[in-house]
C-alpha cells in the first residue's frame, strides 16, 4: 500500500476539529532525609554564564531577540534570533518559514546545529520551545515559565522551525502535495538560514516527533542528496513516536497488546475485553504479531495486508478509545496515565482536546506582546496546529519513510535513533517495532536480535528522595525528572531503538532527562544508551556500575511468552520485545482529531 492511505486518514481530521484537538490518601508525614547541598536547577542557574553573542552580525541584527523581554519569562533566556526566511533564493518569495534559533547557552564554539520539528501535519514547533526542549518551560497546570535545565541548546545550537508553509507563523501559498515538496521547501529555507547566520560547514542534526517521522527522514534524505556539506552536512537523526509505517499496523494490529499491558489504566469489563480480544484473534492481528514481531523477522510483511482488513477490524483502535473515554473522560491518547481534572495549558491543549478555562487569557503565542518580541506578524493568528490544510487537498501523497528515505539516512550517517514513549497510544510502541521489522537497511531486514539492553538515565543532583522531600522552592520542583533504568535500548547497523518508560507521545516533555541523554548519544558524548557515564554537566555525580543494571524495563522486554517486567528475564532470540497479550461516534471524532498533533 502507498503511504497515501495512512496519510489521507490522518489528514481528514481537519473536518472534525478546528485545531490541534489530540495533536497531540492520606498518608503519615514521612521524616525528611538529609538534603544534598545542591540540585540540578540551582546548579544550572548558579553556574550559567551568559556568553558573548556568537551569531550577531549585520545580517542577523533584525532577528535578534532580547532575552530579558520575553513576556512572563522573568529570567534571561540567552542569545536567540527569530523571524521569517524565504524558502527559495528569490528575495521576493512570499513563501516563508518562521524560526526561533537559540545559541548554545554554555558558550561552546562547536560547529554543529540541531533542527527540531513538531508534527501534525501543521503543528507548530514552538510547542517544543515552550513545553519540550527549549530554554524555558511552561508546563500544563503551572503558574509561569521556569528555566529548563534540560534544554537541548545547553548541548548544541538549536533551531525550532515552523514548517511546512501554513504552520504556525509561517506564511505563503500552500503548494505541497508530498514530503518531497516539504523537503524542497525546507532545503531552500535552510540554505538561507545558513547564509544568514554564517553556519557554513556546520554539522547538522535533525530531530522531531510524530508526523515528523515523515518530515525528518525526507528532509534528511534531501540534504544527503544535495551532496553539499557546506550547507547540508547531515550527521544524525532522532525521531520520537514517529509515523513511519502503515496506519493499521501502527494502530489496530497492536491495540489489544497495548490495552493488556496498561490494563490498570483501561479497566474494561469482561464483556468488552472478550470482544476486543476476539477481534484481535479473528482479524488476524494476534497471528500477525506472533509471526512478524520476531527477531530476526521471517521476511517482509504482506504489502496488501491493509486491503484485507475489514472496517470493523481496522476500527479496533477507535472502539477502544471510545470505551476508554467512557471510563475516564480525561483520557489522553498522548499519555494514557492522565486522569481528571484537566489542567490549564498556556497553549490551550492540556492533552487530547482544547481547554481554556475562564480568565486564562489568549493563547501564549497569539498574544500581540509575544509576537512583537519575536518579530512575528502581529496580524497573523497563531494556532498550535493549523486549522487550515498544509497540503493541497489535505493529502500527502508520500510513501512511508521506512520504504526508502529512512534506510538511506541510516546507511549514510550510521547515527539514527527512533525513540518511543511507552504510555503513547496515538502511535503505539509495538506498531513502531513492527515497522522497523519490515524495513531493510544495511543489507538486512529488521533487527536481528530483540531489544533487551537497559536504557539508563544518569542520576543527577535532584533525583534522590532526600532532595525532593526537602525542597520547598516551587521553581526547582518544577524541573525534577527521572533517573535510573528507564526503558530498553538496542542498536544494530546504525539504527538505535529506545523505549522510554513513564513517557507519552512527546518524550522531551514527559521525560526530559531521558531526552537529554538521547541527544548526548546522538552527538557522540556517550557511546551507548546503556552507558552509566554521568551527564555532561554533572560529571561529579556518582553512578551505579554498569553490570548492576540488568535488562531493560517496560514493554521492550515483554512478549506473550515472558512473565515478568522487572528487567531480570532474558528473552529467547525470536521472542518479540513487545507489549504482552494477557488474555463509535465519539471515538471517531476524537480519533480523527487526535491525528492533528501527530
Amino acid at each position: 500500500m502507498r503511504g497515501s492511505a495512512i496519510l489521507t486518514g490522518l489528514l481528514s481530521v481537519a473536518a472534525v476539529a478546528e485545531a490541534r484537538s489530540w495533536q497531540h490518601v492520606g498518608k503519615k508525614q514521612r521524616n525528611k532525609p538529609a538534603r544534598s547541598e545542591i540540585n540540578v536547577l540551582d546548579h544550572y542557574l548558579a553556574t550559567r554564564q551568559t556568553p558573548e553573542p556568537r551569531f550577531a552580525n549585520d545580517n542577523t541584527t533584525k532577528f535578534a531577540v532580547n532575552g530579558t523581554s520575553i513576556p512572563d519569562v522573568d529570567f534571561d533566556v540567552g542569545e536567540s534570533y527569530s523571524g521569517y526566511l524565504p524558502i527559495s533564493d528569490d528575495p521576493d518569495d512570499e513563501n516563508e518559514l518562521f524560526f526561533w534559533f537559540f545559541a548554545n547557552s554554555e558558550g561552546s564554539d562547536a560547529k554543529e546545529i540541531l533542527i527540531w520539528l513538531n508534527g501534525g501535519p501543521g503543528c507548530s514547533s514552538f510547542e517544543g520551545v515552550i513545553q519540550e526542549n527549549g530554554p524555558f518551560s511552561w508546563q500544563y497546570g503551572t503558574y509561569k515559565p521556569i528555566p529548563n535545565p534540560w534544554a537541548w541548546n545547553r548541548l548544541i545550537n538549536t533551531v525550532w522551525v515552523e514548517q511546512p508553509v501554513g504552520t504556525g507563523f509561517s506564511r505563503g501559498e500552500v503548494t505541497a502535495t508530498s514530503e518531497e515538496d516539504v523537503a524542497e521547501q525546507f532545503i531552500g529555507f535552510w540554505k538561507n538560514f545558513v547564509e544568514t547566520f554564517s553556519l557554513q560547514g556546520y554539522k547538522v542534526y535533525i530531530a522531531g516527533e510524530s508526523y515528523a517521522g515523515l518530515y525528518c527522514p525526507y528532509i534528511a534524505s534531501a540534504m544527503l542528496d544535495a551532496n553539499d556539506t557546506t550547507y547540508y552536512d547531515l550527521s544524525g537523526l532522532l525521531i520520537y513516536d514517529p509515523v513511519i509505517g502503515n496506519d493499521v499496523v501502527q494502530e489496530a494490529v497492536t491495540t489489544v497488546p497495548f490495552v493488556d499491558y496498561h490494563h490498570n489504566l483501561m479497566p474494561f469489563n469482561n464483556s468488552f475485553s472478550d470482544y476486543i480480544h476476539g477481534l484481535h484473534e479473528s482479524c488476524g492481528f494476534a497471528a500477525y504479531n506472533d509471526k512478524y514481531l520476531t527477531y530476526p523477522p521471517p521476511g517482509p510483511q504482506p504489502s496488501n495486508f491493509t486491503e484485507t482488513v475489514s472496517d470493523e477490524c481496522a476500527g479496533l483502535w477507535e472502539v477502544v478509545l471510545d470505551n476508554a473515554l467512557s471510563l475516564n473522560p480525561c483520557f489522553d491518547v498522548y499519555q494514557v496515565a492522565t486522569t481528571c481534572p484537566l489542567l490549564w495549558d498556556v497553549l490551550g491543549y492540556p492533552g487530547s482536546f482544547p481547554y481554556s478555562p475562564a480568565g486564562s487569557g489568549p493563547i501564549y503565542f497569539d498574544r500581540e506582546d509575544v509576537k512583537r518580541v519575536i518579530h512575528a506578524d502581529v496580524n497573523h493568528t497563531w494556532e498550535a496546529c493549523s486549522s487550515s490544510d498544509v497540503f493541497v487537498n489535505n493529502t500527502d501523497n508520500s510513501d512511508p519513510s521506512t520504504w526508502r528515505v529512512l534506510p538511506h539516512v541510516i546507511e549514510a550517517t550510521q547515527n539514527v535513533i527512533i525513540g518511543h514513549g511507552t504510555l503513547d497510544m496515538i502511535v503505539l510502541p509495538n506498531g513502531t517495532l513492527l515497522s522497523i521489522q519490515n524495513m531493510t537497511w544495511g543489507g538486512k531486514l529488521g533487527f536481528q536480535s530483540a531489544p533487551v539492553e537497559p536504557f539508563f538515565v544518569p542520576y543527577h543532583k535532584d533525583s534522590t528522595p532526600s532532595d525532593i522531600y526537602e525542597e520547598t522552592d516551587a521553581t526547582i520542583l518544577g524541573s525534577i525528572t527521572a533517573a535510573g533504568v528507564m526503558g530498553t535500548a538496542h542498536t544494530e547497523r546504525g539504527l538505535t531503538y529506545v523505549g522510554i518508560d513513564l513517557s507519552g507521545h512527546m518524550v522531551p516533555q514527559y521525560a526530559p532527562s531521558a531526552a537529554f541523554r538521547h541527544i548526548e548519544f546522538l552527538l557522540g558524548r556517550v557511546d551507548s544508551l546503556s552507558s552509566t557515564k554521568a551527564f555532561t554537566f554533572e560529571s561529579n555525580v556518582t553512578q551505579p556500575a554498569a553490570d548492576t543494571l540488568g535488562n531493560g524495563t517496560g514493554p521492550g522486554t515483554f512478549s506473550s511468552k515472558s512473565s515478568g517486567g522487572n528487567g531480570s528475564d532474558s528473552l529467547p532470540k525470536n521472542a518479540a520485545p513487545s507489549l504482552s497479550v494477557v488474555g463509535s461516534s465519539v471515538a471517531c471524532a476524537v480519533a480523527f482529531a487526535a491525528m492533528l498533533n501527530m
